[in-house]
């Protein structure tokens, strides 16, 4: 499905935070992964207030709006299934949660540079890119 003006990929934008939030807390209830606990803990609420950046974005900037539509863009790359996080080993959660990161931060890069057109909106995606950068290089390090 397209990603088409500025509503859909604010949209898509808190679905896929809203995923990352559910999978992060779930994963950080889960025993086999009690060794990184705090950290997944920490990414499931820096996903709550991602989902919370991506909302004061879209009501600060819809006066802006600009129904000009945005093209060659689709959900697809960046639709991903996290089902049975609480049941998951830690090597199937960590890899799960480096794959989750870089797809938010490539979600963010690429939907900067569509909506260029809203300098606001666009550095507001990057500095989101920017914090799933840091959460996959903390995974990296690992």
């Amino acid at each position: 499905m397209p990603l088409e003006n500025f509503g859909s990929i604010l949209n898509f934008a808190e679905n896929l935070e809203k995923q990352d939030q559910e999978f992060f807390a779930a994963v950080a209830e889960n025993p086999a992964c009690a060794d990184y606990r705090e950290m997944f803990a920490q990414f499931a609420d820096d996903s709550g207030k991602n989902v919370k950046a991506v909302q004061r974005t879209r009501r600060e900037n819809v006066t802006e709006m600009i129904l000009e539509p945005i093209r060659d863009f689709t959900r697809a790359p960046y639709c991903e299934e996290c089902a049975m996080a609480g049941g998951m080993s830690v090597e199937d959660a960590l890899a799960t949660a480096k794959r989750l990161t870089d797809r938010a931060e490539r979600y963010y890069t690429e939907a900067a540079a569509k909506i260029k057109a809203q300098p606001d909106v666009s550095r507001a995606l990057k500095a989101l890119g920017k914090k799933h950068k840091a959460h996959r290089e903390k995974l990296a390090s690992l």
